[in-house]
């Protein structure tokens, strides 16, 4: 999926549309003040669609990990910061419509810890029926946002104070391996991919990786980058934290039914534990705390853990639809696993949790 030229080969990836291709033309064309914005900014697309999500995603990628060949200067650019404000309003507009009116924090939380009886979810699916192909999509996917593990929620610890922020170090000083640079889980999910097949480099795959898969680490790069939506990212931040250890659980057995080995199913047995402890961290050290102290966050943090679930559901619910179709949930297949390509429209909407 190069697009003809040549950005796939060169590290960088491939346009979707007008809007991902004005960003890439911009920030290729050398320093800041190099180049000028081949796109008018507006009016925009659906802010769900191909390239709304992988030009946001180039946009946040500067202040991650950076793009292949782009000078670094770029991410404070006016322009280009112009151009993400007008990418993030309509993306955030959306998710607020899918997921109001927001229930009381309570209830969100709640509703969050309830496990259905009969899931329907990517878990369930290759628990009960799923092929080594569907896992390795599922890794592919899952892949955009493991392989930099935490690092857009990092964004919230100097935002919080106090016991919070203290217990939300805690939290994260596991995920990044607690001292120890192998078990660092960004580390451990890279030797599953590898156990599986795929290639673990980072970004590797995003030219096949679709928008549902880059909602989700865009939506925690918006909330981790604003300060005004701090207590938004602590409630996405508790969302993953309280939900990951029963799907976690599910994944290893999956996987491990599916010939991943000891390396193939360690990133997901880790999590069954560990998050099964962040669950009570997050809810009494992270929430309980910071309501407590700043009662008006507890609309925000609802607001973040209901928007996780969201996008949560919306990346599921593509995935099964496009299985049991027997198509490729990816852009187009992995060389050898034997899928249709993905061509029929994304299904909108979201029932099936992870």
């Amino acid at each position: 999926m190069d697009g003809g030229d040549g950005r796939a080969a060169s590290g960088l990836a491939s346009p979707r549309g007008p809007l991902s291709a004005a960003v890439l033309g911009l920030v290729t064309a050398g320093p800041p003040g190099a180049g000028r914005l081949l796109a008018p900014a507006g009016p925009l697309s659906d802010p769900w669609g191909e390239d709304h999500q992988l030009a946001l995603y180039l946009c946040y990628e500067l202040h991650d990990r950076g793009l292949p060949g782009v000078h670094p200067g770029w991410e404070w650019e006016p322009e280009l910061l112009a151009l993400r404000r007008e990418l993030e309003r309509p993306f955030l507009a959306a998710v607020r419509a899918e997921v109001e009116p927001v229930p009381p924090l309570a209830e969100v939380q709640e509703q969050l810890l309830t496990e259905p009886v009969e899931g329907t979810g990517p878990s369930y699916f290759l628990l009960g029926q799923g092929e080594r192909r569907h896992a390795r999509e599922y890794l592919v996917h899952r892949s955009v946002y493991h392989l930099k593990e935490a690092d857009p929620q990092l964004w919230a610890l100097p935002r919080v104070h106090g016991p919070a922020q203290a217990v939300l170090m805690s939290i994260a000083y596991d995920e990044y391996g607690a001292g120890r640079p192998e078990r660092a889980h960004a580390s451990l999910f890279a030797r599953m991919m590898a156990a599986f097949g795929l290639d673990p480099r980072y970004g590797h795959y995003l030219d096949l990786i679709p928008a549902p898969a880059l909602a989700m680490v865009n939506l925690m790069m918006l909330f981790g980058l604003h300060r005004a939506l701090r207590y938004a990212a602590v409630g996405h931040f508790a969302a993953v934290e309280m939900t990951s250890s029963p799907g976690s659980a599910r994944l290893a057995t999956a996987l491990e039914r599916l010939g991943g080995g000891p390396d193939g199913v360690l990133f997901y047995r880790e999590h069954v534990e560990a998050d099964a402890v962040h669950e009570q961290l997050v809810r009494r050290g992270v929430i309980g705390e910071l309501v407590d102290a700043e009662p008006e966050a507890a609309a925000d943090i609802a607001f973040g853990i209901a928007a996780a679930d969201a996008l949560d559901r919306r990346l599921g619910d593509h995935l099964v639809d496009c299985w049991q179709q027997g198509r490729t949930s990816l852009r187009s297949p992995l060389p050898g696993d034997g899928l249709l390509p993905a061509t029929a429209p994304l299904r909108i909407g979201g029932t099936a949790p992870l």
